[in-house]
């Protein structure tokens, strides 16, 4: 078994400037069929499948490895060792922003810029200095429901992150995407999602950050977006007019514009 099939790794594009797109929680790459195209004309275009998700190979999955952020940031590492690929934009969606920053750190000489679509780095509030938008309790009730196997978890996880009142198709999709995930898997990667903390990791982040967040999510709330700002040595914010957790679905052109102003100076 290689890396590349481990993680369903797809490569297209005509660019040689490689982008890797790395997808949330309980999704797969395929979240992300209404952006990455749009970038294949001037970019080597990455996606791929965290193991445990997707169509990845799921008798990789080590409880060990996944038990914490750190072993989804050596998929991504695994993935930019194996393609050899240098001058990486590494473009992460909720956790995964966290996870590419944890990989940024890692393979530093790899990454040269990274793109965070609805970041959080502690979903949980610690008052008086920082609201995730989660009380402990909210945490503890939700990781509960999945270890006890209830399937409300998943849509009422679902509910929450595409919180669209005009897309209800995309509750649906992300119920369904949550729904195939191993309930174990899904479990380890929720606890390693929602109760992490990487605030302490966005002091040692070196590379240009562009921070794009939603104006109405309840995942990861703007006041997120402003602190990651703050405390990201070299970031750009950028707020777009959208309701929910996943832009890449409900407002992907917007999202694709965004990103584009922001890359097309650099390339």
């Amino acid at each position: 078994m290689t890396i590349l099939s481990r993680n369903n790794v797809r490569v297209s594009g005509h660019g040689k400037q490689p982008m890797v797109f790395a997808h949330g929680f309980g999704c797969d790459q395929v979240m992300w069929r209404f952006v990455s195209p749009a970038f294949e004309p001037d970019f080597q275009v990455v996606l791929f499948d965290y193991v445990g998700a997707g169509h990845s190979d799921l008798d990789a999955y080590d409880p060990q490895r996944y038990a914490t952020l750190d072993g989804y940031a050596a998929d991504v590492a695994d993935i930019c060792e194996a393609l050899d690929l240098r001058d990486v934009i590494l473009v992460g969606h909720s956790v995964s922003s966290m996870i590419c920053l944890l990989a940024a750190k890692a393979m530093s000489e790899r990454i040269s810029q990274l793109v965070m679509i609805c970041p959080s780095p502690r979903y949980i509030n610690d008052p008086p200095d920082y609201y995730g938008g989660f009380e402990r309790a909210d945490i503890e009730g939700l990781l509960d429901m999945i270890e006890r196997n209830q399937t409300g978890w998943t849509s009422q996880l679902a509910s929450m992150v595409a919180s669209h009142p005009e897309r209800p198709e995309l509750a649906g999709e992300l119920d369904a995407s949550f729904c195939a995930m191993d309930p174990l898997v899904a479990r380890r990667f929720a606890a390693a999602t929602f109760l992490a903390d990487n605030r302490r990791d966005l002091a040692e982040c070196r590379q240009p950050v562009f921070i794009l967040q939603c104006t109405q999510d309840i995942v990861a709330p703007p006041a997120v977006g402003a602190y990651m700002h703050r405390h990201l040595a070299n970031s750009t914010l950028r707020q777009l007019d959208a309701f929910g957790h996943c832009p890449q679905l409900s407002h992907p052109k917007e999202t694709v514009a965004m990103m584009r102003e922001y890359l097309t100076p650099t390339r």
